[in-house]
C-alpha cells in the first residue's frame, strides 16, 4: 500500500472536488473559492515547473501575507518542491544569508522588496526571478516605498513578471505525492549567534501539528481564520492557516497587523479562530473600540510566541473571551503545549499540558538527568511527529539540538507542577546568575508586567562588582505614567524573591520586537552598551 499524500495541495484538491464553492480565501474584499484556488495552484505549479523547478528544489518567497504566498506554498507542495518563506523585514545582508543557505532554484518577490533582493543577489546561483505584478495591495506598497538614489541601486536582475510566467506555464504537471518524511518547508530562525538556521519541517510535521491542534482545541471543519500574524513565521503559517484550508475553512488574509482592523474583521467576517503573539493581543486591548468589540464568534484564540502577561488573559476573560496560552517553537511546527480552556482562569500564567501527540520532559542541563519533582526547573526536551528533523545543511547544529536521538533540546527552561502543567521560565542563554542564584528573566518580566502603567518590559543581566550579575529592567510606560525603580520593586516583592528584583531601571519609548513577537534582547543589549553585551556573552 502506498503511503498517504499528506501535502496541503492534496488536501486542497480534496476540498475543491468535494465542496468547490468553499470560500477558501478572502483578501481585500475578493473571495477565492476552493475550486479557483486549486486551479491557481496548478497554474503556478506549471509556471514553476516550466522554469525548471523539480521535487526537492527550494522556492524562496519574499513578501507579506497574501493569496500569492499561499498559492506559492501550495504549488510547491504540488511539485514536491520546498517552500522557503523569507522574513521580509530583514536587511539585504540578512536576506543574502538566508538565500545563500537554502540555495533556491527560484525566488518570488513582491515589488516593494525587489531592491532588497537585488542587493542580496550578487553571490547567488538562482535560476529564475519572479516578480509579483498582479496584487494591487503589493503594487501600492511598492509605490509608497522610499527608493534609494539611482546611484545606490544595484544592477537589476532578469525579473520575469509572475503573471506572464503563469500565462506561459503550459499544462499542469501531475501532482507529486508528498509523504510524511518529505521536506515541506525551510523556516529560518536565528540562534544565539544571530546566524540563520533553516528549520527542516516535513509534511508529516505539519500534518501532525494540525492533528494536535484539532484534538486540543475546539477547531472545526469550516472554521474562519484571520491570518494576520506574519506567514514567514511558522505560527502565522501553520498554527491554523494550513489546517483551515485542509478542512474546508476560510482564510481571511491581512497583509499585516492593525489592531483596529482586526477588531473590525472579527465582527465583519465572524472569525472563529485567531492566533497572535502577546503584543498583538495587548495592542487590540488598548484600542478605543475594544470595550464594544464583538468577540462572541471566536471559539479558539491562541496566544504564543513570547511570554504571556497575566493581565492580557484577565483582560480578555473580563470581555468574555478565554485566550489559551500555548508554548512551542519553529522546530515543533509550532505548538507543543496548550492550556485547556477550562483552566484559563485558574492558571493564566501556565503554558498548559503537552499536546496529544507530543511528549515533554525536563532535563537538568548540568547533569543530563531528568527533573522529576514538581516545581524544579529544567530544560524542555520534546519529542513527537510534529518535531523537525534538524537544520538545513547544518549537521553540527542538528547534532547539538538532538544530542539524544528522538529528543529535541529546546533551550527553554520550565517548571512542571504536581498536575503536569508547565510554566515557562525563559531561555537558558538568558539566565542571570546573581551571587550564585539563577534568575530566569521570563519570571521577572511576568511579575513586572502586572505593575500598573507598565506597557512593555524586558529583563536582562548586567555586570555587578559584588554579585557578578544583577537584574536590569527596561520598561515602556503607558501614556502619562511615571515608573520608578522603587515602585517596580515594591509591586513585585510579593511575587519574587528579593534577589530576583531589579536593581537597575531604564525607561524607553519602545522595545524592539522581532517578527515572532519576542523582545529583541540582542538589540536591547546593543542599545544599552558594550558592558551589557559582554555580560550576556559570558557562559
Amino acid at each position: 500500500m502506498n503511503p498517504a499524500d499528506v501535502g496541503p495541495a492534496a488536501a486542497l484538491e480534496h476540498v475543491a472536488r468535494r465542496a468547490p464553492a468553499t470560500r477558501s480565501l478572502v483578501y481585500d474584499g475578493v473571495v477565492t473559492t476552493a475550486a479557483d484556488l486549486h486551479l491557481r495552484t496548478g497554474a503556478l505549479a506549471a509556471a514553476l515547473a516550466s522554469g525548471g523547478v523539480r521535487a526537492g528544489d527550494r522556492v524562496a518567497y519574499v513578501g507579506r501575507n497574501s493569496p500569492t504566498l499561499v498559492t506559492a506554498l501550495l504549488a510547491c507542495s504540488h511539485l514536491g518542491a520546498i517552500f522557503v518563506p523569507v522574513n521580509f523585514r530583514l536587511a539585504a545582508q540578512e536576506v543574502a544569508g538566508v538565500l545563500a543557505d537554502c540555495d533556491p532554484h527560484t525566488v518570488i518577490a513582491e515589488p516593494a522588496h525587489r531592491v532588497t533582493v537585488e542587493r542580496a543577489a550578487s553571490q547567488l546561483r538562482v535560476s529564475r526571478w519572479l516578480l509579483i505584478d498582479s496584487d494591487p495591495l503589493a503594487l501600492g506598497e511598492a509605490l509608497d516605498a522610499a527608493l534609494p538614489a539611482a546611484s545606490e541601486l544595484p544592477d537589476p536582475l532578469p525579473w520575469v513578471a509572475l503573471s506572464a510566467a503563469v500565462a506561459n506555464g503550459g499544462p499542469v504537471p501531475a501532482r507529486v505525492p508528498c509523504r510524511a518524511d518529505d521536506v515541506a518547508l525551510l523556516v529560518y530562525t536565528s540562534g544565539s549567534s544571530g546566524l540563520p538556521k533553516g528549520v527542516v519541517l516535513t509534511h508529516g510535521n505539519l500534518w501532525w501539528s494540525g492533528a494536535n491542534v484539532d484534538l486540543a482545541t475546539d477547531c472545526r471543519t469550516g472554521d474562519v481564520h484571520l491570518a494576520v500574524a506574519p506567514m514567514f513565521h511558522i505560527g502565522g503559517l501553520n498554527a491554523f492557516a494550513l489546517r483551515t484550508l485542509a478542512r474546508a475553512g476560510t482564510l481571511v488574509i491581512r497583509r499585516g497587523f492593525d489592531a483596529a482592523r482586526v477588531l473590525a474583521d472579527l465582527r465583519e467576517h465572524r472569525i472563529t479562530t485567531l492566533f497572535g503573539v502577546p503584543a498583538m493581543y495587548a495592542a487590540m486591548a488598548r484600542e478605543p473600540g475594544f470595550a464594544d468589540a464583538d468577540l462572541s464568534g471566536i471559539r479558539v484564540a491562541l496566544i504564543a510566541g513570547a511570554p504571556v502577561p497575566k493581565k492580557i488573559i484577565e483582560t480578555y476573560a473580563e470581555h468574555g473571551l478565554l485566550v489559551q496560552p500555548s508554548w512551542g517553537m519553529t522546530e515543533t511546527a509550532p505548538a507543543a503545549t496548550c492550556l485547556p480552556l477550562a483552566e484559563v482562569r485558574a492558571r493564566p500564567c501556565s503554558a498548559g499540558l503537552p499536546l496529544p501527540y507530543t511528549t515533554l520532559r525536563l532535563v537538568d542541563p548540568r547533569t543530563g538527568a531528568d527533573v522529576e519533582g514538581p516545581g524544579a526547573p529544567g530544560e524542555i526536551w520534546v519529542s513527537g511527529p510534529n518535531v523537525c528533523s534538524g537544520y538545513w545543511r547544518n549537521p553540527a547544529a542538528t547534532a547539538e539540538a538532538f544530542a539524544e536521538p528522538g529528543w529535541l533540546r529546546t533551550g527553554d527552561v520550565a517548571r512542571r507542577d504536581e498536575d503536569g502543567y508547565y510554566t515557562i521560565c525563559g531561555r537558558i542563554k538568558d539566565m542571570i546568575n546573581s551571587g550564585g542564584e539563577n534568575i530566569f528573566p521570563t519570571e521577572v518580566e511576568r511579575a513586572l508586567a502586572e505593575v500598573p502603567g507598565v506597557r512593555d518590559v524586558a529583563v536582562i543581566g548586567v555586570p555587578d562588582p559584588v554579585w557578578g550579575e544583577t537584574v536590569l529592567a527596561a520598561v515602556v510606560c503607558a501614556d502619562g505614567v511615571e515608573i520608578t525603580l522603587d515602585l517596580l520593586r515594591q509591586h513585585a516583592a510579593h511575587r519574587l524573591a528579593r534577589y530576583k528584583l531589579p536593581t537597575q531601571l531604564v525607561v524607553l519609548d519602545a522595545l524592539a520586537h522581532n517578527g515572532a513577537g519576542k523582545v529583541d534582547k540582542r538589540a536591547l543589549r546593543a542599545l544599552l552598551g558594550a558592558d551589557v553585551a559582554e555580560c550576556a556573552a559570558r557562559p
